[in-house]
């Protein structure tokens, strides 16, 4: 077997369960020792050499048992986990049991951003409904109040001091919650007002908020795009791996890092997404993408959803900043890695 006969659509035979051409062809030559096409297929003649098969049958059977022990042996660049178990992660995250449980309804009230301001909403929605704009947006007195209970009065001021909220995407937070609450099947418009969806007030009544968030969780990571909150390019990859994401912070996250630390584990693991960096951009391809994971994926979702808290770190003789992270005390209850 060649390299060259591999499709570029194939599944790529390092395991990662991503195709070829977005994997290892074209993989950097720096690449680890044994993560290579070319190590694999190596590695493959070595386990076909001396052996003698009855029929193809066997001898493809031979090479998927052989993959499969393969693929379960911890890979140093996928931080410890096998490429069995990244596949999960990637494709499954919602559906594998025996890896990764999510909460259904939370021990405690939690804490986090999200939940925050779809309180408010819920609040301001309550038994009447809440009358959108004509554009079906959120009214602007509402969306200011909103600001205020959620930044505080000094803060909400120096927010606005140069310009006021005057429609919902000014509040872009809150605009969002609103777009992931209707995603996650909790607000809806009826009769021309925003309402609660029934399952939502049945889930305030029975449970509170500790049954709210684990809805935010899903719809978030799975029917909101987070692009739509950057300017950067699309990467949508950066959102299918979040529990990779998670995965790092529940086992590193007991105390502060740099987001440096969280990036350079997340590119060792998927280098392949420089080649999805625009190459006319004006910025280093390899910084933009550093900066758009920390953004899209650590402050963005982790923080807003309470998952982990930020920190700023000011640069030296620069307006830019960086950050350090610590995971949360809801990351472990909400998600629930099993034994890895």
């Amino acid at each position: 077997m060649a390299e060259d006969k591999v499709g570029r659509n194939d599944p790529c035979p390092c395991g990662s369960g991503l195709k070829y051409k977005k994997c290892c062809l074209g993989q950097r030559r720096d690449a680890p020792s044994g993560q290579t096409p070319a190590d694999m297929f190596a590695e493959i003649r070595q386990a076909l050499q001396g052996r003698d098969f009855e029929s193809l049958e066997e001898a493809n059977a031979f090479l998927k048992t052989h993959m499969q022990q393969r693929n379960q042996q911890p890979v140093a660049d996928f931080a410890g986990l096998s490429a069995q178990q990244m596949h999960q992660l990637l494709y499954d995250p919602f559906d594998s049991p025996g890896l990764v449980r999510f909460s259904e309804i939370l021990s405690a009230e939690p804490v986090a951003p999200i939940l925050t301001l779809f309180r408010l909403l819920a609040e301001a929605v309550g038994e009447q409904g809440l009358k959108p704009t004509a554009k079906g947006n959120l009214p602007r007195h509402f969306c200011r109040e909103a600001a205020l209970a959620y930044f505080g009065e000094e803060a909400c001021r120096e927010r606005t001091r140069y310009g006021n909220i005057n429609k919902e995407e000014d509040f872009f937070d809150l605009h969002v919650t609103r777009l992931v609450a209707e995603a996650a099947g909790l607000l809806r418009k009826y009769k021309g007002r925003f309402i609660l969806s029934r399952n939502c007030r049945n889930l305030l009544s029975h449970n509170g908020y500790a049954a709210i968030h684990p809805l935010l969780l899903r719809a978030y990571t799975q029917k909101f795009n987070w692009a739509y909150r950057d300017r950067y390019p699309e990467i949508p990859f950066l959102q299918q791996a979040f529990l990779f994401t998670l995965f790092l912070l529940h086992r590193h996250g007991d105390q502060w890092r740099d987001a440096a630390f969280y990036e350079d584990h997340f590119l060792q693991a998927f280098p392949m997404l420089l080649d999805e960096m625009a190459p006319a951009s004006a910025y280093d391809p390899e910084q933009e993408l550093r900066t758009c994971y920390t953004l899209r994926t650590l402050e963005c979702f982790a923080q807003f959803l309470g998952l982990a808290e930020l920190e700023s770190i000011p640069r030296e003789k620069s307006l830019l900043h960086d950050y350090r992270v610590r995971k949360t005390v809801l990351l472990d209850e909400a998600v629930r890695f099993q034994g890895i």
